[in-house]
This record gives C-alpha cells, sequence and structure tokens, in this order.
C-alpha cells in the first residue's frame, strides 16, 4: 500500500468517526427529546446525583458537549445552580470514557462486520421507512454507531499498513521531552477535531496496532482530556456569565487532572498492572489505556468534589453577570440554541425578563404628575434591541429538526416577541403623549383615574405573573375605557371640553390600553413555558434540592 493510500485510509477512518459520533449524538438526543430535559434537572437536586446524571446522559449520547451545553442552558435559566452543573460536568468527563471501552472491549473482540453492518442497514430502514419522528432518530443513532466501528476498521487496517510498509517499531515516550511532545500531539489533535471521543478512539487503535506505545499513548489520552476544553472556551465565547464560569471550572478540572495523571503516569500504569494481575485479567494494551481514561477521570473527581463549593466561588467573582449590564441577553446565547428543548426555556424567559422591564416602566407613569420620567424612554431602545436578539435566537433554533410541539412553542415565542416589540412602540408614544396631556376636567377626572388605575394594577398582576385573571382583568380596562371614551365625547358635545383636548385624552388612554394588550397577549404566549420551567425547578426543590 502506498503513502497516498495510507493517508487517505487514516483519513477516512478518521472522517468516520467524527462524522459517526455526531451522527450518534444528534440522533440520541432527538431521540430522547425532552427526557434529557427531564433528567438532568430533576437528577441534579444533590452534586453526586447530577456526577450520576451527567456520567449517564454523555455515556448515552457519546458526547460531553451535548450534556455541557444542557447543563449551561439549565444554569443560565435558572433550574440549575452553578454548583450543580458543575457536578455535571464532573459527570460528563467520567461518561466520555465509554468511548474507549467501545473501542477496548468491542472494536478488538468481535469481528466489525458482523454486528457494525447490520445496525447500520437497520439504522437506514428506520430513518427511510419513519414509522415516527423518534425511531428515525434512532434509526440516525444506529447508523453513527455502526459507522464508529467502521472507522476503527478502517484505522486497524491502516495503522497496520504503516508498521509493515515503515517497520516501525513502537514509538516510546522516552523522558519529559516525550512526554511532553506525545501530550500536545494529543491536546493538538483534540482541538482539530474537535471531539475528544475521536481522538480516544484513534489514540487506541494507534497503540494497539503497534504504531505508538504505552507511555506514549497515555501522554496522547491526556492531552485529548485537555484538549476538549478548548469546546467549552469557544462555546463560551458571548456567551451567559454562568456558561463562562461552567466552561471554566471544566478547564481547571481537565488541567488539573491532566497534570496529576502526567505526574503519575508510570504509577497508574504500576497499578493497573498489578491490580490486573490479582483479578486475573488478561489485559492488552486497549483495554489498558481504556482503564487508564476512567482511572484518572474518576480519580479526578474524587479529588475536586470537596473542594467544589470554593471552585463555584472563586468563579462567581470573576465574571460580570449578565444582569448587571443593561440590555444583554440573561439566557439565551448560542450553547442553548444547540438544544431546542432547552432553547424555548431559555427564550421564553429572555422574553418574560423583557416583559418585566417594560410593565416597571409602565408603572412609572403617574397621571396626575407633570413630571417627565427620562428613564422609560431611554429603556426602550434598548429592550427593541433585545427583542431583535431574540428574534435572531429563534430563527436559529429553528434551523435544527423540530418536533411539532417543539416548533409551535418556538412560533409562539415568535408571535409573542411581536407583541413585546409592539408594546415598546405603544410606550414610546405614551411618554410622548403624556409630555402634552391637557389638564383633566374635574368632572371627568374620577373616571379617567379609575381607568388608568385598572391598567396599572393589571400591569402589577403580569409583573407579579399571577395570570389567571388576567383576561377578565382586561375586558373590565377596555369596558373602563369605552365608559370613558363615550363620557369624554359627551363632554366635549357639551362644551365641557374642548374637542382638541377631547382628542388627546382619548388618545392618550387608547394607548394605555394598547401597552397593556400587547403585555397580556405576549405572557399568555409564554406563561405555559414558564410554568413549566417552575414546575420543574420545585419538584427538584421538593426532591430535596438547594
Amino acid at each position: 500500500m502506498d503513502t497516498f493510500q495510507l493517508v487517505g485510509l487514516v483519513a477516512g477512518g478518521l472522517g468516520l468517526f467524527i462524522l459517526a459520533i455526531e451522527m450518534m449524538t444528534d440522533g440520541l438526543k432527538q431521540a430522547a427529546g425532552s427526557g434529557l430535559k427531564v433528567l438532568l434537572s430533576s437528577w441534579s437536586s444533590h452534586p453526586v446525583k447530577g456526577i450520576l446524571s451527567g456520567t449517564m446522559m454523555t455515556a448515552v449520547v457519546q458526547s460531553s458537549s451535548a450534556v455541557t451545553v444542557a447543563a449551561l442552558g439549565f444554569a443560565n435559566a435558572g433550574i440549575l445552580s452553578m454548583r450543580q452543573a458543575i457536578g455535571i460536568i464532573y459527570g460528563a468527563n467520567i461518561g466520555t470514557t465509554v468511548t474507549g471501552w467501545l473501542v477496548a472491549l468491542i472494536g478488538f473482540k468481535f469481528s466489525i462486520q458482523a454486528f457494525a453492518l447490520p445496525m447500520i442497514a437497520m439504522g437506514v430502514v428506520l430513518k427511510l421507512t419513519k414509522p415516527s419522528q423518534r425511531a428515525s432518530a434512532f434509526g440516525v443513532a444506529l447508523v453513527g454507531f455502526g459507522l464508529f466501528f467502521v472507522g476503527i476498521d478502517f484505522l486497524k487496517e491502516a495503522f497496520s499498513s504503516v508498521v509493515e510498509a515503515f517497520d516501525l517499531t513502537r514509538i516510546k515516550a522516552d523522558g519529559i521531552t516525550g512526554i511532553f511532545l506525545f501530550l500536545l500531539i494529543g491536546t493538538v489533535m483534540t482541538i482539530l477535531t474537535q471531539s475528544s471521543s475521536a481522538s480516544i478512539a484513534l489514540i487506541i487503535t494507534a497503540a494497539s496496532t503497534d504504531v505508538v506505545g504505552l507511555y506514549a499513548a497515555g501522554a496522547m489520552v491526556i492531552g485529548a482530556n485537555i484538549g476538549t476544553t478548548t469546546t467549552a472556551l469557544l462555546a463560551s465565547v458571548g456567551a451567559t456569565a454562568n456558561a463562562m464560569r461552567v466552561a471554566t471550572a471544566q478547564v481547571i478540572f481537565n488541567l488539573s487532572t491532566g497534570v496529576v495523571a502526567l505526574v503519575l503516569l508510570p504509577v497508574i500504569f504500576f497499578a493497573i498492572e498489578k491490580l490486573s494481575v490479582a483479578a486475573g485479567l488478561n489485559t492488552d494494551i486497549a483495554f489498558t489505556l481504556a482503564l487508564f481514561h476512567t482511572a484518572f477521570n474518576v480519580a479526578g473527581v474524587v479529588l475536586f468534589y470537596p473542594i467544589t463549593g470554593r471552585l463555584a466561588d472563586f468563579l462567581e467573582q470573576r465574571f460580570r453577570s449578565r444582569e448587571q449590564i443593561p440590555f444583554r441577553p440573561h439566557y439565551i446565547d448560542k450553547n442553548v440554541a444547540d438544544t431546542p428543548d432547552l432553547a424555548v426555556n431559555a427564550a421564553a424567559l429572555e422574553l418574560n425578563n423583557i416583559l418585566q422591564s417594560s410593565l416597571a416602566d409602565f408603572q412609572k407613569i403617574k397621571l396626575l404628575a407633570s413630571a417627565y420620567d427620562h428613564s422609560v424612554s431611554s429603556d426602550i431602545p434598548g429592550r427593541r434591541s433585545l427583542c431583535e436578539q431574540v428574534s435572531e435566537f429563534v430563527v436559529g433554533v429553528q434551523q435544527s429538526s423540530l418536533n411539532e410541539r417543539t416548533a409551535q412553542q418556538l412560533m409562539d415565542i415568535m408571535l409573542a416577541n411581536q407583541e413585546a416589540l409592539a408594546m415598546q412602540t405603544s410606550l414610546s408614544d405614551l411618554m410622548q403623549k403624556k409630555i402634552s396631556l391637557p389638564q383633566i376636567s374635574t368632572d371627568l377626572e374620577e373616571r379617567f383615574l379609575l381607568f388608568f388605575g385598572l391598567t396599572q394594577r393589571l400591569s402589577e398582576n403580569l409583573t407579579q405573573e399571577q395570570t389567571p385573571d388576567v383576561l377578565l382583568a382586561l375586558e373590565e380596562a377596555e369596558e373602563s375605557f369605552e365608559q370613558l371614551r363615550r363620557a369624554m365625547i359627551r363632554a366635549a358635545a357639551l362644551h365641557q371640553v374642548k374637542v382638541s383636548e377631547m382628542t388627546q385624552l382619548i388618545d392618550f388612554a387608547s394607548t394605555a390600553l394598547s401597552v397593556i394588550r400587547h403585555a397580556v397577549r405576549a405572557s399568555e404566549k409564554t406563561s405555559e413555558i414558564i410554568k413549566v420551567k417552575n414546575d420543574i425547578k420545585q419538584t427538584r426543590h421538593e426532591g430535596g434540592g438547594s
């Protein structure tokens, strides 16, 4: 086999790895539906549960990045605290070691064609026949799972040919320089592929076919663990403060465990060898590396678990919360957009935040006060910008494969967002009309105050999320407006007020009613989503969460 064929075989095998892992992750995420959301939210009431849920979900979807993004989404939405999200990150690091075990226990123990090709065939049938959306997504995951092992087969053939063609002996990691060289190779490999799972599979396959030695492969595995932090770092750029804190926690955890594993590299391999002999296990290099990868990640969790609180306290002081930055998104970012179920949550919370700010400004308007509150009008452009960002966020989410329920929720959020945007226009108009509002005659003042009082109370109920009787309250405000309008027209007909003053007063009242109508319509669309989020959070607290 010539050099060109070897390079093509290695590149093709690696490409199959990356494609397979992406298909497994996307397929299983869609097949799970809201299962990921329920598991991570309800199983994270205690840090130990967070570690277990992070481990299980990563083992299932074969992507620590997907689980990390989910954890960040819940932290942004306030369902999980940062400490609980860190627990899930710990678990994700343990869960990602399952890839190594798949390669060690299946990839080199069984005939690839005996089960991988039938698995691909079954997955294609499910995808093409589409018995249900969930079954179709599971079919994609099956195809990915089969391609993963086909990729291993290609790499085994390629690496065996490399050894035969170039008469390579095992490459050893001699001295500190050699160790750091292979550590760097493992790190760069993961940065380039953006998949530690693919890197680990490649490393174990290379070691099993005598391309690299045990210590060299061990150093590369540590490097892959360190390199995977770049995914979190890239994801945290422009994200919320909590997202940046959790990403930094992953970097600190992976770097620290990597340093410890590197220092104790000979000791760990010696311990694995002795324990294997004592247990009567006939271990090969693939098994040893899979066990090594698992051992130092589990050891890292054991070391970090007691200091998680201190780590969280440290990180909370290092990033400025978005809540302290006016008119920056508090909940939506590019990470949450990758998981539609979480994106719905985040968008609803962001929109609710816009509504609460708008209603608070509406409550600052005092009917009989002549002073003009400039803070109200100055906030409106910022909220307009936020509404535009919500629209862009939702459109980005809609590019993913969505189930019918999630698609409808995102449509509701878009409609609510348009109401929130229209509310800003009405609020701006109201402030302008307040400046030139004529003096209200004594006869009409009581009726005007009654109407405006109803709108203010309705806005307060919406602020406190007391929505059950909102529609009845809106009907009462509309009826009050109609009575006020008729009284104004009658007063103008009797020459008690000027026609121009009547027009101004009716226009002002109509605009105030418009502000509230937009708020109620937007709240109707988002309140059910917010309620579901609060129910999940309440369930977590009742289950012993903190």
